[in-house]
């Protein structure tokens, strides 16, 4: 997960939710990715869970700063948003596998279910959305190349969302993946050949080759689209994780009195709002 000033409130709402819904909470231990130290947020996380066992890693933007092309929308464009690509190289070699998780989600199951997860011989594993179309992933630069449209020849890709992710890291490093988006990334910096962020690249080298989880394990899009933000509904079926991708988020929603109807399900881990309430009162 990041840690990021900016998303903060989302981290600990995540963090939280965790905690809250594991049976063994004292054996969850947590990394965290960020580009800087930063004093504040490093001690209100302390503060916060002061028994949470976890540790905080440096991403160098220098890694990726040249890789990234404007997408449509400016979050999508901040480097640390592609260190989820640079896991195996931030992370030390004794992390062969991980739970990757974006700063927008609240966890209402226990998330040792998730861990248990069976990769079998895939490098990763993910919720699968097969009813999704695939094509709108790309641009139709893309799609009108004769080369690069055969990139998913022999494969049955599927659009996954990487904000929830179960990775065998020592796979990762061993196949050489960072390289792999990389060489995707410097092509877009040629081509045009899609608009979102660092999901694009890694469709393209995974989309039809990962582990497929339970749908319950991201409830995704609770944010809404990338460009307005409006509200979406839950999608039928049991809940997992519940994932506000998308422009919305529940704080700022929340803030501005304008909630969606989803948001109150994130509202009772937010504890900017506990602490805030208990101080006035």
């Amino acid at each position: 997960m990041t840690l990021d000033g900016n998303y903060l409130r989302g981290t600990m709402a995540a963090v939280l939710s965790i905690l809250r819904h594991s049976t063994c909470p004292e054996n969850v231990g947590s990394n965290f990715l960020w580009v800087r130290h930063e004093a504040e947020v490093l001690s209100r996380l302390k503060s916060t869970f002061p028994y949470l066992s976890f540790k905080v890693y440096t991403f160098d933007t220098k890694r990726v700063r040249g890789l990234i092309s404007k997408s449509i929308r400016q979050a999508l464009d901040q480097p640390l948003n592609y260190a989820r690509i640079y896991l195996g190289e931030i992370l030390p070699q004794e992390v062969k596998r991980l739970i990757y998780l974006d700063s927008d989600i609240v966890m209402v199951d226990n998330v040792a279910k998730l861990w248990g997860v069976d990769l079998k011989e895939n490098v990763l594993a993910a919720p699968e959305y097969c009813h999704a179309n695939f094509t709108r992933y790309f641009s139709q630069e893309f799609w009108s190349d004769s080369e690069l449209s055969r990139t998913f020849e022999g494969r049955q890709p599927c659009y996954f969302n990487t904000g929830v992710m179960v990775v065998d890291v020592e796979k990762w490093r061993n196949g050489n993946y960072t390289q792999k988006v990389e060489d995707w990334m410097v092509v877009q910096k040629q081509k045009r050949i899609y608009h979102l962020g660092s999901l694009p690249p890694l469709l393209l080298v995974l989309a039809g080759n990962i582990e497929p989880v339970d749908h319950r394990w991201n409830q995704h899009g609770l944010g809404g689209d990338n460009i307005e933000g409006k509200c979406r509904g839950l999608h039928p079926g049991p809940i997992s994780l519940l994932h506000w991708s998308g422009k919305g988020k529940p704080w700022l929603r929340l803030d501005s009195k304008r909630p969606c109807s989803v948001d109150h399900l994130w509202a009772p881990y937010d504890l900017y709002r506990m602490s805030k309430h208990s101080f006035e009162e």
